[in-house]
């Protein structure tokens, strides 16, 4: 695989794993799923499927270059997406549910 396309990976892997991580606090999934309950399991395969998709990122950005430069590259894709995330969060907090539609919908549930 090219490597513009393991980048463009890894980047959209930081992107997703942020993602996950910042739907696991419960001010933004009110943001995302209003009044619905987060579930404490949820929340904690939030969390790991999070920190799976920041090792997939630096992974494949190893599998690009050296370490110290892929070090470097995937921490700036970090910073990168960290900023995607804060300003969906900021502007259009609904469109991240496209990360959560696997959790389903329901009035009742047991609170964190």
């Amino acid at each position: 695989m090219p490597d513009a396309l393991l980048l463009v990976a890894a980047l959209a892997a930081n992107v997703v794993g942020l993602g996950w991580l910042a739907l696991s606090m419960d001010a933004h999934w009110e943001q995302v799923r209003g009044t619905e309950p987060l579930r404490r399991s949820t929340v904690r395969t939030l969390r790991w499927m999070g920190a799976a998709g920041l090792l997939m990122a630096l992974a494949l950005c190893l599998a690009v270059d050296h370490a110290s430069m892929a070090s470097l590259v995937w921490f700036m894709a970090l910073a990168g997406a960290a900023l995607t995330i804060a300003f969906t969060l900021s502007w259009r907090p609904r469109v991240l549910g496209v990360l959560i539609a696997w959790v389903r919908r329901s009035g009742a549930g047991v609170a964190r």
